[in-house]
């Protein structure tokens, strides 16, 4: 049963409003769909500490929402925009002046605080190696662009409010450049194509974004690819974005039916290409293991320079994770045209 709850000394960190056609759902498994890195048990565990509120009482984690309830997670701690706190980190620049830097970033490096993440991101090692950062439109400090946690690659990070402004237009603009490398399922039939195709959340899963072609949904998406190296099963390829989506690679390679390999998120860590030979899933596991993440790499960077307005062009190689899958898939590529020669 709902109990009335004081509001005065929370502080809001997740509001949600169900659509008018919501089927009645259970709370916990609402949630689940809509707050990224959250498992069942910390959404329960909030419930049981009165924290998820529907219509501003506090409900347990079988209430069912419904359609126009106001679904809210309030916590006793301040959201974590305010609690930013400096850390000592170790930061990979291969570029920097007194307007803007350029970092390598590794994988498995969050970029800014969210759900289970408050501490220990690259935000937090910016603001301890640089004390007066730019707030972006979402009071980020220093962040122009974001990649994904398990995404490795380049990022630029603005020191001045003048080089955030002209960096962040240069983004909407579609001016930048960004050139990644991607590792997907199959043997990818086009040597070159463009993948035009409208991305928001999933209805089913909010914690995956999908391609609605008809465009009555989600925000433009635009990413074009080209074939690098052919390996039978996997392809790697490399893509230019147009537009900067949230798992925009990811989302539009699954679209065209090629999975990023090992991406968990959206069934990538299956084999999804092969034969069923155990020595050929032997092969794959081993490959999982030398690439513990999807396979993507932020490899190339480009943008005119806020203050000089020279044009800057940066990249960075293959981390070692990703560069021993290649080779791994670039043997058994080899050995299987001999043995079919």
């Amino acid at each position: 049963m709902e109990q009335d709850f004081s509001l005065d000394d929370l502080h809001e960190h997740y509001s949600f409003a169900a659509d008018a056609g919501q089927e009645p759902l259970r709370v916990d498994k609402f949630l689940m769909n809509r707050v990224e890195n959250a498992t069942r048990n910390k959404i329960q565990q909030a419930a049981t500490a009165g924290s998820v509120f529907v219509n501003d009482r506090a409900v347990k984690s079988n209430y069912k929402v419904k359609g126009g309830d106001v679904v809210r997670v309030l916590l006793a701690h301040p959201p974590h925009e305010q609690l930013l706190v400096p850390e000592e980190m170790s930061l990979d620049i291969v570029y920097e002046d007194d307007a803007l830097l350029v970092l390598n970033k590794p994988a498995g490096l969050v970029v800014h605080p969210g759900h289970g993440n408050y501490t220990g991101t690259l935000i937090n090692g910016l603001i301890y190696h640089f004390e007066k950062l730019p707030k972006n439109s979402n009071n980020r400090p220093g962040l122009v662009h974001r990649i994904d946690k398990d995404t490795s690659g380049l990022l630029v990070v603005a020191k001045t409010d003048a080089a955030m402004a002209h960096l962040a237009q240069q983004f909407h603009d579609k001016t930048s450049i960004r050139e990644y490398l991607a590792l997907v399922w199959g043997d990818v039939k086009d040597d070159t194509g463009t993948i035009d195709g409208f991305l928001g959340r999933d209805p089913k899963n909010r914690l995956l974004m999908t391609v609605f072609p008809d465009g009555d949904q989600g925000k433009a998406a635009i990413t074009h690819y080209e074939v690098a190296e052919r390996f039978g099963y996997v392809t790697l390829v490399k893509c230019v974005l147009e537009t900067g989506r949230t798992h925009q690679i990811r989302a539009h390679m699954k679209h065209i039916g090629h999975t990023l390999f090992n991406d968990a998120r959206y069934g990538g860590d299956k084999i999804l290409k092969g034969t069923t030979f155990t020595k050929y899933k032997q092969f794959v596991d081993n490959c999982f293991k030398q690439l513990p993440r999807q396979a993507l790499h932020a490899r190339t960077l480009g943008f005119v320079h806020p203050k000089t307005g020279k044009k800057m062009f940066f990249e960075c190689p293959l981390p070692d994770d990703f560069a021993g899958a290649i080779d791994k898939w670039q043997a058994y590529a080899q050995h299987k045209q001999l043995d079919n020669s």
